[in-house]
């Protein structure tokens, strides 16, 4: 150690030189960087004491009143759909269509029986026979899949493509 302080006391020039440069590099890097964190500080009060469009406590009381506004309408989106999905299971949601011939002296399919259910398979079996002097329509009530009144063959036909579809789409809601 005393060795490096003899070679320094020798001639100390250089080295006061090297030490003042250095110590000038640092000064200019510490002024730039109080002119950089004085920036920073600027926009740091700027945002905080709201200068203009940077004003970022009333940005986020608007964002958060904004968020709470979508929160209430979500609420309100979702008792309506809930309101709409119960409403919808009374709709008609099922059709069974079968077209026949009535009688044998009237020609093509121009009878039919419909059956129209809803999700829990209430509705009702709308049949018109077609005959060349007269036709006729008959309405009769479904409650959960079954008719109290005597069905023809072709009204048990739509009732079972009525159900049969129902069937069908709960095994594909039941996939998904």
């Amino acid at each position: 150690m005393f060795a490096w302080f003899a070679y320094i006391n020798q001639d100390p020039t250089p080295w006061l030189l090297g030490l003042f440069v250095l110590v000038g590099v640092l000064g200019i890097i510490v002024l730039i960087q109080v002119a950089q964190f004085a920036s920073l500080r600027r926009r740091f009060n700027a945002i905080w004491r709201g200068s203009g469009a940077l004003d970022l406590e009333a940005l986020l009381r608007d964002q958060a009143r904004r968020v709470e506004e979508a929160t209430n309408r979500v609420r309100q989106l979702d008792v309506r759909c809930s309101a709409l999905e119960a409403d919808g299971r009374r709709h008609v949601q099922h059709v069974g269509v079968v077209r026949f011939n009535a009688f044998a002296d009237t020609g093509s399919d121009l009878s039919f029986a419909v059956a129209l259910l809803d999700q829990e398979q209430n509705g009702v079996i709308i049949s018109s026979l077609y005959g060349r002097e007269e036709s006729r329509v008959y309405a009769k009530p479904v409650v959960a899949g079954q008719s109290s009144y005597f069905l023809t063959d072709e009204e048990k036909q739509a009732l079972a493509k009525a159900t049969a579809e129902t069937g069908s789409r709960l095994a594909a809601a039941t996939r998904q």
